[in-house]
């Protein structure tokens, strides 16, 4: 591809042909020449001169000129490209700092290592205008279904020709022991699309759940036109996956929509799965009713809800126990994915068992706290109270309606409650302070001494310290290691503080100590609303 000046129209020709070729503009390829050829001619009259080349879209002539700015006298530095107000008056009228004077310079004949250089030079600027133009040609189908053809396959990774590019589907992104062979045809969805030195990067997965989500979007034309949305997605690509829908026309059945006459719509999603069985779920806003619709086809009993922890409990006959769990814990596995919930199941007798041992501990509580005899505390249990906390201040009138209870036996129980709960303080307060507790946090509103004893326990001795606490370290959480839920204990979780409770704890302690201003907090407030005003409109 070298380039002289004596063939003019070659210039256009060679730019037409490489730009035809490479799908790129044409201008392009005539901007990159323009450089290559302004690169030669500063090899030939200075590399301190400011030498441009401007190549006629309509002829191919190529103007090559110097220029010249004009800058102040104490700025003035490069000789060959730069001149004073007063040098620029033999060229100018009246010139002024940042004007230009521009001469043309004869054209340059290149010889064989210029022309090698304006080469690779135009080489270069094709390559990255190739590598723009697929970025932004795929950057938006990120999210989308493509088909392909297997050009190769390079320790386990699928080489795949796209048409303007080449895409990576991954050895960790293929369906089980799927293997291809060059010019295999390949549907693959597009889960990102990045730009690299050394080009865009395009990966392709096929057991990512939105791929799953997108052929039923292709198959299903009640979902493309928003009828029946898919809520949720869980896979287990190759073996088995959980699809969870939701029609917003009553007249129209989800479930029977994504099977499909006789299978055939579910049927071909099966098939481009390689055979991974599919269970199609409604979807319900009740997450318990929802729950018991993804363990399907295994029966519940009952379902018990703890939405501070993201835990549920699930109580199945003891016969369906193999059924609910799955083939190595797979269907309870893809209905925690469908849910965002952790799932413990249990069996009716293990939940009997278990609630037997609840009564027998609480019955004991009270026979030793409040000096009741069993009947009478077993009365207690049966009336649903828990915890001393709830007998010393609940409503008298929730006390008179247990048998045999009159006012006064219930006040008599309100102040044994009180007397040992007070003990109690008393007793958590002073191990606290032997512990090292400073007052700043024994006179901080909102902790109780039992709390200031574990907060002693834990390290936690002064407003400063309890300052610097992270929500989740005092209310626990839950942490996703390797994929699966992994439980942080908090120092105050067993007084049932929860994440909100702890956060409001920490700012006031901060706040008091002047490490956070109340206004910031107010105007960080009023932009998370109008962000969420914003997104709620868009």
């Amino acid at each position: 591809m070298a380039i002289t000046s004596a063939n003019q129209l070659e210039l256009l020709q060679t730019a037409e042909a490489v730009a035809r070729e490479k799908m790129i503009e044409p201008g392009l390829v005539i901007e990159a020449m323009e450089e290559s050829l302004a690169r030669a001619a500063k090899s030939r009259y200075g590399a301190e001169m400011d030498i441009r080349v401007s190549i006629d879209r309509k002829t191919g002539k190529a103007t090559f000129t110097r220029v010249r700015t004009v800058v102040e006298d104490d700025e003035l530095e490069n000789y060959q490209a730069e001149l004073t107000v007063e040098q620029a008056k033999q060229y100018l009228d009246d010139p002024k700092v940042g004007d230009e004077i521009i001469d043309e310079v004869p054209p340059v004949e290149m010889g064989r290592i210029a022309a090698q250089s304006a080469k690779q030079v135009i080489l270069q600027k094709v390559r990255e205008a190739e590598r723009d133009r697929q970025y932004e040609e795929f950057k938006d189908r990120a999210g989308t279904i493509i088909n392909g053809v297997v050009k190769r396959e390079e320790y386990g990774n699928v080489i795949v020709d796209v048409g303007a590019g080449e895409a990576v589907l991954r050895r960790n992104e293929k369906i089980g022991r799927e293997s291809y062979r060059p010019n295999d045809r390949i549907r693959c969805y597009v889960k990102d699309v990045r730009r690299e030195t050394r080009g865009p990067q395009i990966f392709l997965s096929r057991t990512a759940p939105e791929f799953m989500a997108e052929l039923f979007k292709m198959e299903v034309p009640e979902i493309y036109d928003g009828i029946i949305e898919i809520k949720a997605v869980a896979r287990d690509p190759g073996s088995r996956a959980k699809i969870a829908v939701v029609s917003y026309d009553g007249s129209i059945d989800p479930v029977g929509a994504c099977v499909g006459m006789r299978g055939s719509r579910v049927q071909a999603v099966v098939n481009e799965l390689q055979g991974e069985k599919i269970d199609i779920i409604p979807w319900n806003e009740d997450v318990p009713t929802f729950l018991v619709n993804a363990l399907q086809p295994a029966e519940v009993s009952k379902v018990v809800l703890d939405e501070d922890a993201g835990k549920i409990e699930v109580v199945v006959p003891d016969e369906q126990l193999s059924l609910a769990i799955g083939r190595r814990g797979q269907n309870v596995r893809l209905a925690s994915q469908l849910t965002g919930l952790d799932i413990d199941i249990l069996t009716e007798e293990e939940e009997s068992a278990r609630r037997q041992a609840e009564f027998a501990e609480r019955t004991k509580l009270f026979m030793e706290t409040l000096d009741l005899d069993e009947f009478f505390a077993q009365l207690l249990v049966a009336e649903g109270f828990t915890n001393l906390e709830e007998v010393a201040y609940v409503d008298v009138d929730e006390l008179l309606v247990i048998d045999g209870v009159d006012e006064d036996t219930a006040n008599e129980l309100q102040a044994r409650a009180r007397d040992f709960l007070e003990e109690q303080a008393k007793k958590a307060l002073e191990h606290a302070r032997e512990l090292g507790v400073k007052d700043s946090l024994v006179n901080f509103e909102g902790l109780t001494p039992q709390m200031l004893e574990a907060l002693a326990e834990d390290g936690v001795l002064t407003l400063e310290d309890f300052a610097t606490c992270a929500d989740w370290e005092l209310a626990g959480g839950w942490t996703t290691v390797d994929g699966e839920r992994v439980k942080d204990d908090g120092i105050l979780e067993k007084f049932d503080v929860n994440l909100e409770e702890a956060q409001n704890l920490v700012m006031t302690a901060r706040i008091q100590l002047g490490w956070v201003d109340p206004a910031d907090l107010v105007e960080e407030e009023e932009a998370s609303e109008d962000e969420a005003t914003e997104e709620a409109e868009a």
